[in-house]
């Protein structure tokens, strides 16, 4: 599924996404990793929001109303990610890895290339560094008591 932030486009595989829904109030989680501004509640289950602007070193804002979040999974979790528009699905045809292109994003599942400039594919699995999952793990821990 593609996404954009500010004029670029990025993607996450679609076994990994649950759904799309409109920005919602981010309660902030004190602990949390930078990356997580804080958490939202979707249907009675409090999930994790990564702001992936810092993951990506784009200059940090406050939600707007056209911000949506993509509720997706990894192996430990359900989370969202904040994005600006979700584009749809795409056809993975000339997919390159990621490695193999861009040493020490180990984020970054693969790269697929279209006539309007590359995309990178991420990995939600590797996207927080053991740190940060620790961290997460400790701040929503702390926060349900």
């Amino acid at each position: 599924m593609a996404f954009e932030l500010d004029t670029r486009r990025f993607a996450l595989s679609l076994s990994a996404v649950e759904r799309v829904v409109p920005v919602a109030e981010i309660t902030p989680l004190p602990g949390a990793p930078e990356i997580v501004p804080g958490v939202i509640n979707i249907r009675g289950q409090v999930l994790p929001v990564f702001d992936i602007r810092r993951r990506f070193g784009l200059p940090a804002r406050k939600p707007i109303l056209s911000d949506q979040l993509i509720i997706a999974k990894t192996s430990r979790r359900p989370v969202a990610l904040w994005v600006d528009l979700v584009g749809g699905v795409l056809e993975r045809t000339g997919e390159c890895a990621g490695e193999d292109i861009l040493e020490g994003l180990d984020y970054v599942e693969g790269v697929v290339k279209l006539e309007e400039g590359l995309i990178l594919i991420h990995n939600l699995e590797r996207f927080l560094s053991l740190e940060e999952e620790a961290a997460l793990d400790g701040a929503l821990a702390a926060n349900k008591e």
